[in-house]
């Protein structure tokens, strides 16, 4: 049965990729088409549409490259591409990596340093969480030049500015997360605390921590993927000479379609490894305490 049912959820994902491969070279050919007509009948120059389909994965700097033309590009950027060089993608996904990285750090801290505040005082309850979900409502295209300049101005560059930014999308699923783990402990259990006459900090590190740590692995989820988001986006107003943001500024100036998608594809990449290593992360500890992790 088991078998049956891994067999059936590999054959729906083989599907839907195939599916989505398939929609997009509609698109490609329908998009691209349309670019090469524009551009025949702008030289006035005679076109059929055996001429059109037979050009239009083949067009230079296409709206819209088709998968084989992102494959090739990701191969070259990849694989064919120095490691310290420029134009390769692990270059500047390292860079990213970097400021994702230390930016989720300081956000997880941050999160789970507010949400503790706010579980064990009322006042922080009431006045702290409004503005924790009210400072999501914020765009960051609006904050990230903002937060240069000051930073700037303080003669802190590189890494940092784009770390905090960072850390401004992925402290708040952490809070929210923590929040509601803190909560989560059973009423006899905590009852029970009390009837031991345990302090606040046994009932935090021996009943709350540990009913909080599933639910803080699920928003770290989120917030390691929210991390590279900011990372990426920090990078475009910055002007930042590396990273992957970096790249899709440079591939949007020159008309580098392909470039631009193959740093999409890249960072999609990137992302889906973070989010496995804390899948990872997740699976020993509550092997470790005796769980079974359902992620």
């Amino acid at each position: 049965m088991k078998k049956y049912l891994a067999d059936s959820q590999w054959f729906s994902l083989v599907s839907l990729v195939v599916a989505i491969i398939a929609i997009w070279y509609v698109a490609a050919l329908i998009m691209n088409g349309n670019q090469l007509i524009n551009t025949l009948e702008r030289k006035k120059q005679d076109w059929t549409y055996s001429q059109v389909m037979q050009q239009a994965y083949q067009v230079k700097r296409p709206m819209l490259p088709a998968p084989h033309q992102v494959a090739l590009e990701l191969k070259k950027s990849v694989f064919e591409r120095s490691v310290s060089s420029k134009r390769s993608l692990l270059f500047h996904s390292f860079i990213t990596l970097n400021s994702t990285l230390l930016g989720f750090v300081f956000g997880s801290i941050l999160g789970i340093v507010i949400a503790i505040g706010i579980v064990h005082n009322k006042t922080l309850d009431a006045s702290l969480m409004p503005w924790v979900i009210a400072s999501q409502t914020i765009p960051i295209l609006a904050i990230a030049p903002i937060i240069v300049v000051v930073l700037g101005a303080l003669n802190i560059t590189g890494v940092v500015p784009k770390a905090i930014i960072s850390m401004y999308l992925s402290f708040f699923p952490v809070t929210i997360g923590m929040v509601k783990g803190l909560r989560a402990s059973d009423t006899l259990h905590q009852e029970l605390m009390y009837t031991y006459n345990a302090s606040a900090i046994q009932t935090f590190w021996k009943l709350r921590w540990y009913s909080a740590q599933p639910y803080l692995f699920a928003s770290l989820k989120v917030a390691i993927a929210a991390a590279l988001v900011g990372a990426i986006v920090a990078e475009l107003p910055t002007g930042a000479q590396g990273g992957l943001g970096s790249r899709l500024l440079s591939g949007s100036y020159y008309g580098q379609t392909e470039q631009i998608w193959a740093a999409l594809i890249m960072a999609a990449l990137l992302g889906s490894l973070l989010v496995w290593l804390v899948s990872v992360a997740e699976r020993a500890l509550l092997k470790r305490r005796g769980g079974l992790a359902n992620a």
